[in-house]
């Protein structure tokens, strides 16, 4: 069982920046994919990023690239979505999301699927950029 505790949303203006904080804890192996994914009202959850903790490959989907990081602490069980040049667009509720037992491959098939197919969800922390 994973557990994931989110933290860093707040609020913005457009063109700034924000770190989220995603704390994992209840597994210890490297099998392990970690993405972030958001929601906004009235709209559907999608990907926008994922690292798998073996090896540290990474993964965007197109509205982020270029803008967002995401990388991980191992020591910490820790991973980071560093959110630069906001936009309005950018805003939602973000989720830390995992899943076990995958490959690095796998990892960035789910995290640009359109089912999101995570075993395991944080509460969510909420990102807010203004115009």
């Amino acid at each position: 069982q994973v557990q994931l505790v989110e933290s860093g949303g707040g609020s913005s203006q457009a063109g700034g920046s924000l770190r989220l904080t995603c704390t994992a804890s209840g597994y210890t192996h490297s099998d392990i994919c970690l993405g972030w994914f958001r929601q906004a009202p009235g709209k559907e959850r999608e990907g926008v990023a994922g690292i798998y903790a073996g090896g540290g490959s990474t993964y965007y989907t197109d509205p982020v690239k270029g803008r967002f990081t995401i990388n991980q602490d191992g020591a910490k069980n820790t991973v980071y979505l560093q959110m630069n040049s906001l936009k309005p667009e950018d805003t939602a509720m973000y989720y830390c999301a995992a899943y076990t037992g995958g490959s690095w491959s796998s990892c960035g098939i789910r995290i640009r699927s359109k089912s999101a197919d995570f075993d395991y969800w944080g509460q969510g922390t909420q990102v807010t950029v203004s115009s």
